[in-house]
């Protein structure tokens, strides 16, 4: 009997990682993109919240890390 050998798999190996490496680099290089068109262009919305957010005084309370919205 001929034993079964899967040898035609291992030429693929190389091909293989170079795609998977290719898709991961896609995947974080369009999130830093992203990521930083956000930073660059920020809504106007979302800066009048914040001098919103600022011109309200504290209650008195010591706040250390406030992350509400």
């Amino acid at each position: 009997m001929k034993a079964k050998t899967f040898s035609a798999i291992g030429g693929w190996q190389s091909f293989m990682f170079c795609v998977g490496l290719y898709v991961v680099a896609l995947f974080f290089s369009i999130f830093v993109c992203s990521a930083v068109f956000f930073v660059v262009n920020g809504s106007s919305s979302s800066s009048k919240n914040v001098a919103v957010e600022k011109s309200v005084t504290n209650s008195g309370k010591e706040t250390f890390a406030s992350v509400a919205r």
